[in-house]
């Protein structure tokens, strides 16, 4: 992992403090928007380039992990993420439709970081990673007409136009830059790839900064945003994490594929929310700040749980 990826809690807050501080100017609070969608187009594009397609197959090697990683990831997620919203933010349906969104993505990227960390199986949770890319690429329009339609309308087309902005252009341009540089493999892999593996949390931090700079005084005036969305965001770590932990001994998962399926379970894919919400409901930055605050509090838990599941298997150990 890059110097950027290691420390991304650390560059967030200040990306966020950053913007705060640069929001009270007035010529970066007016301005600051217009850089948001750019710089997470670029963090986009260098997620996709950064995945290779054709390893598809790997992730079929163990059928069992993956089906399990699929139906929690994609048929119990959505669910519980709308029954906690249901229960927790009814009263306030931006910070409901920007929960829903956060928690239907799941990771693609650095939760591979904690796998490690928690001794856990890497590989096997790199195979699967495409998968979840595509999968959540298809089904988050449809999540969000379904779940987020019960809160209140969302027109199909404004879903529509804002995915093919933020996913299909830069999904679409990756791969073509990795078919153009098919025959220039050495520069793609130890040049271009690895550049933007390392710029991903650059510009993700980037364009948070941008965005609290143009949102700003907003949050200042809605700090309550931050108690309202703790406990939900708590409350589903909590029970996902239970639920893997659960399957992996039912499905007798060796320590190391459980941690992968805990790890997978868990972590979100909130870059990818962001650049939707920011897109389609420019109107409504209570949406945006939800994707924003609630990884905050998502990667406070994700630097405990490997230690929590290195505990865990200590005492396993122990008991043996």
């Amino acid at each position: 992992m890059n110097v950027f990826e290691k420390f991304q809690t650390l560059s967030i807050l200040i990306a966020v403090g950053l913007g705060l501080l640069f929001g009270q100017i007035h010529v970066f609070e007016q301005y600051a928007a217009s850089f948001i969608v750019p710089f997470l187009l670029l963090m986009l594009y260098g997620l996709f380039l950064t995945i290779p397609l054709q390893h598809l197959k790997d992730a079929f090697k163990n059928r069992k992990f993956l089906n399990t990683s699929t139906i929690i990831n994609f048929v119990w997620t959505p669910l519980v993420a709308w029954g906690l919203g249901a229960i927790f933010l009814a009263d306030h349906p931006a910070l409901w439709i920007g929960f829903i969104m956060l928690m239907v993505t799941p990771c693609t990227d650095w939760y591979l970081m904690f796998t490690s960390i928690a001794k856990g199986n890497v590989p096997l949770s790199t195979s699967v990673l495409p998968i979840n890319l595509i999968l959540q690429v298809v089904l988050l329009p449809v999540y969000l007409f379904i779940f987020a339609g019960t809160i209140e309308p969302i027109p199909l087309a404004t879903i529509g136009e804002s995915i093919v902005l933020v996913l299909v252009i830069p999904f679409s341009l990756a791969h073509v830059t990795r078919y153009a540089l098919r025959k220039r493999v050495t520069f793609l892999k130890e040049k271009l790839v690895p550049f933007f593996a390392t710029a991903q949390t650059f510009f993700l931090s980037l364009a948070i900064m941008a965005m609290f700079a143009s949102q700003g005084k907003y949050l200042l005036d809605n700090l309550e945003v931050i108690s309202i969305l703790l406990l939900p965001v708590l409350l589903f770590f909590v029970v996902n994490f239970i639920l893997a932990q659960t399957a992996g001994k039912a499905l007798r998962f060796s320590y190391e594929d459980t941690v992968s399926l805990s790890l997978m379970t868990i972590a979100r894919n909130s870059p990818v929310s962001l650049a939707i919400a920011v897109v389609a409901f420019p109107d409504r930055p209570l949406i945006a700040l939800a994707l924003v605050i609630g990884p905050l509090i998502e990667l406070s838990i994700l630097a405990l749980v490997p230690q929590l599941l290195l505990s865990l298997r200590k005492a396993s150990i122990g008991e043996i």
